[in-house]
């Protein structure tokens, strides 16, 4: 299964991004496609807090933009959502512990957590910083398209 990083969910939704014909094309490819494809929660949220930021875009995308692009995005029959399990806390920590995470990359590590949990082949991402996780196969999909 292939999960999306909050990069490519952006670039996919944002018309002004460079990478937003790549993404776009990526992200429609699993959307349309016959195989199980992953959005984790913690993906989705900061895709909404970063698409609708006025600081980041001018003009940022409305809160019905956005709002569509998720429900488009989950209208797909083939994507499944990526949520915490009872043992969450445990991958967590021991990932965090692994890979000396502090600060803003503990929110990569909640990713990569549940891309573990769920038995994720690829992580896709233009984001290294996962690197620092051990399970997680990183791919970024827009130097390969």
């Amino acid at each position: 299964m292939i999960a999306v990083d909050t990069n490519i969910l952006i670039y996919a939704h944002r018309e002004d991004s460079p990478f937003h014909r790549q993404a776009a094309a990526c992200v429609a490819g699993l959307a349309e496609g016959s195989a199980t494809w992953a959005l984790p929660w913690p993906c989705l949220h900061e895709f909404m807090a970063i698409a609708t930021h006025p600081r980041i875009y001018s003009p940022p995308s409305t809160l019905d933009e956005a709002l569509s692009q998720v429900d488009a995005w989950l209208a797909s029959p083939t994507v499944t959502l990526l949520a915490e399990s009872p043992d969450h806390w445990q991958m967590l920590r021991a990932l965090l512990l692994a890979g000396r995470v502090v600060g803003p990359r503990v929110h990569d590590g909640r990713v990569a957590a549940l891309c573990r949990q769920h038995g994720v082949r690829e992580l896709w991402t233009v984001d290294r910083d996962f690197s620092r996780f051990s399970g997680v196969t990183t791919v970024n999909p827009l130097v390969r398209s």
